[in-house]
């Protein structure tokens, strides 16, 4: 198993600081506060042998919850580390110019010599989405199958099958929905053509002396290019598309008969496809940990973090409360820490239990990565760092890989 260690990252505040400081989204001293925590937890991982560092691409969290995405911020923390691997989980595909993007995640793998992961996401946070693709016909992603949930799906693959041309080594053109590469479309004046026609790459300029083709450089350093994640998969048609395309999804589903059917649906698609991959081979999972001296500590400990304060005040109005809905049951989940613990998303308890939850994990579904969301920002530093710690040095050791 390889572990993942995901921050989102958060402005470190209790929820009576955050309201005191409102917005704490504009205090300096909060922001450095919180890379200086994050570079401390990126060394700690790193020493413990994570396989990666990862966070989610979210903007304008004036409450401090989420200031995850930057390009700088993976280079910052791929400077204060010496072997793990940085990226997002993931960049949210329909609100970025797809060569742009296969630009910079190639520049940040040159830099890094390939000490990188890119992940992808749809995208559910209109505030910053809409903000962001006002000049495209789409909007988040409602996992409904409505008109505006398969726009958005629609114009994520294309986002995705451009970036996957733009990464290879052979000059491409592209006309879709969305996107021309060149644009225009056709043929694209290009002054310089005798230059480029002699010292670029093949096909870029046409007989007519046009630009027709164009090549993203530089390339990733990692070939074709870095290792591909999907979050957070919820349902089997993403789940089947991933097993499709060779991208590891990070599954959120965590009732360990849903997960199973997850795992399954994966292999069997890989299969289809000509893959033949043991069961959870290439996949993940997503999950909370605590550690405290008991379980009753430890829950409590996940009440005033992530788990608790986070799901139940922000995360919890966007719909993810439902991955945890039992077989048959009606009306509204409980939102708390106790049916998360249920279901087999939070692993909280002392050493010997959180270890045997995992160990419950590899029997059902045998994922190939573990990835942890940290409770950074939300739980007071030391108990972050004694979380890791325990884990690194306790947990870890006993699931090699």
């Amino acid at each position: 198993m390889k572990f993942v260690f995901f921050m989102l990252p958060a402005l470190p505040a209790s929820e009576r600081e955050r309201e005191a400081l409102r917005p704490i989204g504009h205090k300096t001293e909060k922001w450095q506060q919180m890379l200086t925590e994050v570079r401390e937890l990126a060394k700690m991982a790193d020493d413990y042998g994570f396989e990666a560092i990862c966070f989610p691409e979210h903007h304008l969290h004036t409450e401090g919850m989420e200031q995850g995405g930057p390009h700088s911020l993976y280079l910052d923390v791929a400077h204060h580390t010496k072997n793990i691997k940085v990226g997002p989980v993931g960049y949210v595909l329909p609100s970025h110019n797809p060569v742009k993007l296969a630009i910079e995640t190639a520049w940040l793998d040159q830099m890094t010599k390939g000490r990188t992961v890119v992940g992808f996401a749809r995208g559910y946070q209109e505030r910053w989405f809409n903000a962001m693709t006002q000049l495209l016909p789409v909007q988040t992603a409602t996992s409904d199958a409505s008109e505006r949930d398969k726009l958005n799906r629609e114009l994520f693959e294309e986002v995705y099958r451009i970036l996957k041309l733009a990464w290879k080594e052979e000059s491409f053109s592209y006309e879709g929905t969305f996107y021309s590469f060149p644009y225009p479309p056709g043929g694209t004046n290009w002054p310089a053509g005798d230059y480029t026609r002699r010292f670029g790459a093949d096909g870029e300029i046409g007989d007519d002396g046009l630009l027709h083709k164009i090549s993203v450089v530089p390339k990733p350093y990692q070939k074709p290019h870095p290792k591909l994640f999907q979050a957070f998969s919820m349902s089997e048609n993403t789940i089947r598309w991933t097993a499709r395309e060779g991208i590891t999804p990070v599954i959120l589903t965590s009732i360990p008969e849903d997960y199973r059917k997850m795992v399954e649906a994966y292999q069997d698609e890989a299969g289809q496809h000509g893959r033949d991959l043991a069961l959870g081979e290439n996949t993940g999972v997503l999950r909370s940990v605590h550690i405290g001296r008991n379980k009753d500590e430890a829950m409590r400990q996940a009440q005033r973090g992530v788990s608790g304060v986070g799901w139940e005040n922000f995360w919890g109005h966007h719909g993810f409360y439902e991955v945890f809905r039992k077989a048959g049951e009606t009306g509204p989940v409980p939102q708390t820490v106790e049916r998360m613990e249920e279901s087999h998303y939070l692993y909280a308890g002392d050493v010997g239990h959180v270890t045997e939850k995992m160990h419950e994990l590899w029997e059902n579904g045998s994922p190939e990565y573990f990835v942890w969301w940290s409770d950074q920002g939300f739980l007071p530093f030391n108990e972050v760092r004694r979380n890791l710690q325990l884990f690194g040095e306790k947990i870890m050791p006993q699931f090699p890989g």
